[in-house]
């Protein structure tokens, strides 16, 4: 079996380039071949790339996240109409929209949100949303300007009917399952996965954060832990690890544009 973490912020499980190649490969080691890494900041993803660029199985997105609203620099868009120029930058992200922890006024989110989802579909991209208290602005979004390639609804927190509305509209959507998926309250998750074609589920650890239920007395969140969550979706599909894995596997491939 191999899995794909399609969501990890490496730089800030360590700051260390050595202690992040140690992660990768406990990783790899757990079956986690393929990892999305995610800029914390757009001032902090050339020396992300850099330290990662020559490993293997590492892809990358580039984008600015709501809460660089305030301070984005002058030059963001250049940065990243450059960036997802090299090789392995998969998809541009993650960004969208935080109304609960109200990073700047809506409007400057929105329009960061926008300006992003344009380069997304000007450089054949997909795009890789953040959305927290703020699925109605998003979905009106992205029913007019979602990208070509699509979007990935990260860390999914919405319940199944926002999701059937959104597959009803017929957006070229994914929705991506954190550790939070194996805790037993998640109820709004589980419904959803039962409710969704499986053809449009990804799984992600979003590292250090979202720790899932095996491994609440650890710290901060892996890669290699992406297998937990993995696990614990074939239970609630009832469907056999094995084929699921491969399904999962199908899926990342498809919507990041690489050969299984």
């Amino acid at each position: 079996m191999q899995f794909f973490d399609t969501h990890a912020h490496i730089g800030l499980i360590y700051d260390d380039p050595i202690e992040q190649i140690r992660v990768i490969q406990k990783a790899k080691q757990a079956g986690v071949t393929r990892i999305v890494s995610i800029n914390n900041s757009l001032h902090d993803f050339k020396k992300e790339y850099a330290a990662l660029k020559a490993i293997s199985g590492i892809y990358h997105a580039v984008g600015v996240g709501p809460s660089e609203v305030k301070s984005p620099g002058s030059d963001w868009v250049r940065i990243i109409e450059e960036s997802v120029k090299l090789p392995n930058v998969v998809a541009i992200g993650e960004t969208g929209l935080d109304y609960f922890k109200q990073f700047g006024d809506k409007r400057s989110q929105i329009e960061l949100f926008i300006t992003q989802l344009e380069l997304a579909q000007k450089h054949g991209k997909p795009v890789i949303i953040h959305n927290r208290d703020a699925g109605k602005d998003i979905f009106e979004i992205l029913s007019d300007r979602i990208p070509e390639k699509g979007a990935i609804f990260h860390c999914y927190s919405e319940d199944a009917a926002y999701a059937r509305q959104c597959l009803d509209a017929n957006l070229p959507v994914y929705f991506s399952f954190a550790g939070n998926l194996t805790y037993r309250n998640a109820r709004n998750l589980h419904e959803t996965v039962l409710n969704i074609p499986l053809d449009r589920i990804l799984i992600e650890t979003e590292s250090p954060f979202m720790i899932p239920a095996e491994y609440r007395e650890k710290k901060r969140t892996m890669p290699e832990y992406l297998v937990s969550t993995a696990k614990f979706l074939a239970e609630i599909l009832d469907m056999n690890i094995e084929a699921l894995s491969a399904q999962l596997w199908k899926n990342s491939c498809t919507v990041f544009g690489l050969s299984e």
